[in-house]
């Protein structure tokens, strides 16, 4: 899963958390719009949620978490088309109305990870955490654009901190788990993984751990098992149906009986064998016996007319 749809999933959540206390305090109108665009994007309305947002905006310009809340709606709707825009020129006005609140540096930082805007993301969420230290979004997030910039060390110490904040965050040990894959160091990933499943059974974490042992590990039965769980929990993955059909034909040809030795074919006698030695010699020994027989003929044949001639 990308860092993207890591963030998308949870790109609200972060921003509108704005007390209720806020509104019935101050009684205006840009806190009561607000706090009702809040609760319209907790219901999933986000139109409505923007067009709340927008009377916070007018009844006060300087409403600086109307607009960071309205930039988190903007980042929502447009998550799939990846234009966030609108979202950083929120976020921008937010920072630029109240540069001591993290929550704009928050958000937009956010927002440029997603981007892969790394080195920009990381600024923001670093001068966020400057403003509030303890800000466990800030840290994960921060872990986020770390592993975007492969800093393993810096990224795994950020995870490691969220975990120790919160020892169930399943989330933070998937990410250890891809950090120390990513090092090399497979059997901690694994430990990760079953930490993180330990926490919450998620099927994308079982097709990682399956991945692991398949691809680094070569232990095919394990990554076969956690390739069928994640298509116990959802049949119609196909990139997973693939990866267990290739685990088990490795697996089928690990176990493979070994081939028959094929015996060494008789190598075919050559010419120059005794016997064939001996039958030459004697065709040839055959074959001077018949020309000299034949020689010896033809000299006879010769000297007969001569000797008659002479009896004449």
């Amino acid at each position: 899963m990308t860092i993207s749809k890591y963030l998308s999933t949870a790109a609200i959540v972060f921003a509108l958390t704005i007390p209720r206390g806020e509104a019935k305090e101050t009684g205006d109108a840009s806190s009561n719009h607000n706090n009702k665009g809040v609760e319209l994007a907790q219901e999933h309305k986000y139109e409505d949620a923007i067009k709340e947002f927008n009377l916070a905006i007018q009844a006060n310009p300087k409403n600086a978490k109307a607009y960071v809340n309205r930039g988190s709606i903007f980042r929502t709707m447009h998550a799939q088309d990846q234009q966030y825009d609108d979202a950083i020129k929120d976020f921008t006005k937010a920072i630029e109305l109240a540069p001591k609140d993290p929550g704009g540096y928050l958000e937009r930082g956010q927002t440029l990870v997603m981007q892969k805007q790394f080195t920009e993301g990381l600024a923001d969420l670093n001068k966020a955490m400057e403003l509030k230290p303890d800000d466990v979004t800030a840290i994960r997030l921060r872990g986020f654009a770390e592993i975007g910039m492969q800093d393993w060390d810096k990224a795994a110490a950020d995870f490691m901190t969220v975990i120790q904040k919160d020892p169930n965050d399943a989330q933070a040990y998937e990410r250890l788990g891809f950090i120390h894959r990513s090092e090399k160091k497979y059997n901690e990933a694994i430990a990760d993984y079953d930490k993180s499943l330990e926490i919450k059974p998620d099927p994308d974490v079982y097709t990682k751990r399956g991945y692991t042992y398949v691809t680094y590990l070569q232990n095919y039965e394990k990554g076969i098992a956690d390739y069928e769980q994640t298509l116990k929990i959802n049949p119609s993955d196909y990139d997973t149906q693939q990866r267990l059909q290739y685990a088990q034909a490795a697996l089928a040809a690990k176990n493979a009986p070994p081939p028959a030795a094929t015996p060494a074919p008789t190598p075919e006698p050559g010419l120059f064998t005794p016997l064939n030695i001996g039958i030459a010699l004697l065709v040839l020994l055959v074959l001077i016996g018949i020309i000299f027989v034949v020689i010896r003929r033809r000299s006879g044949g010769d000297e007969e007319p001569a000797a008659t001639g002479r009896i004449r």
